[in-house]
């Protein structure tokens, strides 16, 4: 491996997806609404879309891990659903990978 392929990062983009509302949407969000995050800390909506606040904050925790390729018996390797804190909600966000990247490493954060 050469110098320049050792100083890259490999990171998944994302997207974060509605996958169910088991309750009601005080938020208007409703399933398969969804915000992507792409090179390594770009977050982004589809024209016209909103992604609630709170929902957000419950799957941001979560986002640099699900970027990084894990150990297959990792946990985080396997669950990809995350549940907003709104109790009536109980809408559950599903984090599915849609591509890698590789990245110079000095571009990164």
């Amino acid at each position: 491996m050469s110098a320049e392929e050792d100083d890259r990062t490999e990171l998944y983009d994302l997207r974060v997806v509605v996958d169910r509302i088991e309750g009601r949407s005080v938020c208007g969000m409703k399933v398969g609404d969804h915000i992507d995050l792409v090179e390594s800390s770009r977050l982004c909506l589809p024209d016209g879309g909103h992604f609630c606040l709170y929902a957000l904050q419950a799957v941001l925790p979560l986002l640099p891990a699900k970027q990084r390729r894990l150990p297959p018996g990792d946990w985080l390797e396997r669950d990809d659903l995350v549940a907003c804190p709104d109790p009536e909600e109980r809408l559950i966000m599903r984090i599915e990978r849609t591509g890698i990247r590789s990245i110079p490493t000095e571009d990164l954060t």
